[in-house]
């Protein structure tokens, strides 16, 4: 092969790399002299093109002879450096049976560098920790003590002004996992509701395909609970025929009553509702009423608020609520019609108004849910974190972002997360550093859409406060020798070098003192195997809240530096030692074989005094 038919190959290999470097190899390789490489030449040239000689340095470190790690020699190293502690010694005889390439080896309990590099590029050898991949939570406790995987105008795969409403758009949420999906229904013609974003340029789907696709892939990527949530805009008329839609299509699957049939006295768990699509919308009257199935109709009772508590109506007439107010003294009148079938379908997960921290606390039940704009909740975080945390410990929250947003553009999720807000709604047809956030914390647990809140933000009677966090919650210290690359993708063919120069940047996300960046210099012209070798250090107060984001970057000094590859994960997730971070897209997708290998260590702090961790 001559140099320019090895370059061609490299490409396939999708091997970027400095034409100059790969020239002096490739002349390293040709003994004979001949200017092409032939059998055992090309060998060596790949094998010397493939060395990573900071792992092959690391392991003469660990090895006495250079050749290989003994059983003791890796059990150590596990024990020391993966901080694998008692589980060492299985799993070194584990790793030695999966990774070790020789048969001899394996039978011998010993690890060649061969093996030891395949180990450290392994799932096994990754940052995010094997044990929080599969269901590993406890899935028994109420609702409102999980974060749920929620979505936004899950009907657009566009922006929200004249984007395209698409079954897909439920489709590519429920395959992520998401727990909660949005429907807008409104008066359709021919007697059929649509769905689509109302009073814009958006596309209309109809209500029925949304709800024959959310039966076919509501359980595809979780068995735990999915969540309606309707915006219903629809006459009497049109309602009923969303009743029959939801209960002739979903079926079984749909859940209309309590559980047991008796009145409980809390929200029931993931693994009671395993298989159950749940409807969230307006309700009338309360829970207790639809049990004592009482026969006669009180007198409507409007609440002072616009859009809280719907009354109780008659099942053969329309409800018909007369909302008054005086604008320039004239008063105006705007009416809202409620379905009594379509009410009873709606169980632990009524729609409230929210007033005051204090005023649901007096009047609402524990299943009531109270949605939040962005702005608005954002706002209480600020004013009152510890009440707001109180109240997302006993009944549900939904935020949704800004109407301003008619881009589909997302609100990062982690100060809401930090008071517990359990459904954070999210656009996900919009990629971005907010999606790789709620993608890094849902990764866990099995993917499932549910992941159980830390207990701090599960106590009604919590004092934690995310603006103002005290003891006992213990401070840890992270640090990060970010040590090598591998094989990273050239991302803007514009660019006047035809190879990158990367630089890796480490996010941290928590609460406001912990929300902090950090990143490496640039090295010029090496998206093959670039090597940093600088060690980022960062304290973090809660680490129970923390996500880690690790972005790599192109440098580039004329303009804004280029995204070649990110990867995001729970601070509660991630495994110390030497690691290999692989890389996702903007979409989320693996841009394998991208890598970063990096060295993590995490050392416990003492417990801090109060007041010492505000800054």
């Amino acid at each position: 092969m001559t140099f320019e038919e090895v370059r061609r190959l490299l490409r396939l290999m999708n091997v970027e790399m400095d034409q100059e470097y790969a020239f002096g190899l490739f002349q390293e390789a040709d003994m004979s002299n001949s200017g092409t490489l032939e059998g055992e030449e090309f060998v060596y040239f790949y094998q010397a093109l493939t060395k990573r000689t900071e792992v092959h340095e690391m392991f003469e470190q660990f090895s006495d002879d250079g050749q290989k790690l003994t059983l003791l020699e890796f059990v150590d190293f596990l024990r020391e450096e993966q901080k694998e502690r008692e589980r060492a010694t299985d799993l070194a005889l584990e790793l030695i049976d999966r990774y070790e390439p020789s048969e001899s080896g394996k039978l011998r309990h010993v690890l060649s560098l061969d093996g030891f590099l395949s180990y450290l590029c392994s799932k096994d050898g990754d940052i995010f920790n094997p044990a929080c991949l599969p269901i590993y939570q406890d899935m028994t406790q109420p609702l409102t003590h999980y974060f749920i995987s929620s979505s936004h105008n899950t009907y657009l795969v566009g922006d929200q002004l004249c984007g395209q409403s698409s079954v897909e758009g439920y489709i590519r949420a429920l395959k992520r996992g998401c727990r909660c999906v949005e429907v807008d229904v409104w008066d359709g013609p021919n007697g059929e509701p649509i769905v689509y974003h109302g009073h814009t340029l958006t596309s209309r789907i109809l209500f029925k395909d949304v709800v024959a696709t959310v039966k076919q892939y509501a359980f595809q990527a979780s068995e735990y609970p999915l969540i309606l949530s309707l915006e219903n805009h629809c006459t009497w008329e049109q309602q009923l025929t969303m009743v029959r839609h939801l209960t002739e299509i979903l079926d079984d699957q749909l859940l209309s009553s309590t559980l047991d049939g008796l009145l409980p006295t809390q929200l029931p768990s993931p693994e009671q509702l395993k298989g159950k699509i749940l409807v969230k919308g307006k309700k009338l009257g309360t829970l207790e009423d639809d049990l004592e199935d009482e026969e006669e109709v009180t007198e409507p009772q409007l609440e002072r608020q616009q859009g809280s508590e719907l009354p109780l109506g008659s099942p053969s007439e329309p409800v018909t609520l007369e909302l008054s107010h005086l604008n320039k003294d004239k008063k105006k009148k705007s009416r809202s019609v409620l379905c009594p079938a379509l009410s009873a379908l709606v169980v632990y997960l009524k729609s409230v108004s929210f007033r005051s921290f204090t005023h649901s606390k007096e009047n609402y039940h524990f299943y009531e849910i109270s949605s939040f704009s962005e702005t608005k909740a954002k706002s209480l975080v600020k004013e009152a974190g510890n009440e707001f945390v109180q109240h997302n410990a006993w009944q549900l929250s939904r935020v949704y972002p800004s109407g301003l947003r008619t881009d589909s553009s997302n609100y990062n999720p982690q100060e809401l997360w930090n008071v517990g807000c359990q459904m954070v709604a999210m656009n996900m047809q919009t990629a971005g550093l907010e999606m790789d956030i709620c993608d890094g914390l849902f990764r866990q647990n099995s993917g499932c859409g549910y992941v159980l809140k830390p207990d701090f933000l599960r106590d009604i009677q919590s004092s934690f406060n995310p603006e103002k966090p005290l003891s006992p919650f213990k401070a840890q210290t992270l640090l990060v020798q970010v040590i090598s690359g591998q094989q990273l993708p050239k991302v803007n063919n514009t660019k006047e070098r035809s190879i990158v120069d990367p630089l890796v940047r480490v996010e941290i996300y928590g609460i406001r003192p912990d929300t902090t960046c950090q990143e490496t210099n640039y090295v010029e012209n090496n998206g093959f195997n670039p090597y940093w070798g600088q060690t980022l250090c960062f304290r973090v107060l809660v680490p129970e809240l923390a996500m880690l984001r690790f972005v790599v970057q192109d440098y580039d000094w004329k303009s804004r530096n280029d995204f070649i590859g990110q990867y995001t994960l729970p601070w509660t997730c991630m495994k110390q030692g030497y690691r290999h971070i692989h890389l996702l897209s903007k979409d989320g997708i693996s841009i394998h074989p991208a890598s970063i290998f990096v060295y993590i260590c995490i050392r416990e702090m003492e417990e801090l005094q109060p007041g010492e961790s505000e800054f």
